[in-house]
Parts: structure tokens; sequence; C-alpha cells
């Protein structure tokens, strides 16, 4: 028995993902994020996508440089 494919248009694709069609066509032409080419149609298997968000997950510590040090811990003199 073969497993079905849930497959996602890029209108679907992109509002899962909270982006605009622009990125999601960029994020697939740089190789982020795979998707498929049935003759005019562009597909996207679901694994693939919510794959992709577990991908994109920030761990804790990555933002650190997006905010500035606490008062009084500087090196300076």
């Amino acid at each position: 028995m073969t497993d079905e494919v849930a497959w996602l248009g890029t209108k679907e694709a992109a509002a899962q993902l909270g982006i605009t069609l622009r990125s999601l066509y960029r994020f697939i032409d740089e190789g982020e994020l795979a998707a498929y080419k049935f003759g005019r149609v562009i597909r996207l298997k679901e694994e693939d996508v919510e794959r992709y968000m577990e991908s994109c997950r920030i761990a804790p510590g990555q933002l650190e440089h997006l905010y500035p040090p606490p008062k009084g811990s500087g090196t300076g003199s």
C-alpha cells in the first residue's frame, strides 16, 4: 500500500508559513524549500513545509545580538 501525499498549492503554503507568495518563490528558487512543478502548477508537500517550519525554529540565545547588554555590565574603565 502506498501513502497518500498531502499537496499544498503555493497560496496555501505561503499562508501556512505566514509569508508572501514572493517570499515563498524566493525560498523555492534558493533551494531552501522543496517544490514540484506539474505542467504549469507548482505544488509543495505538506510534510516538507512543516519540516521547513521546524528548521526555522529559533533556539534560546540566538537573538542576543538584537538587544543591548544590561546596564552596568560594560567592560569600560
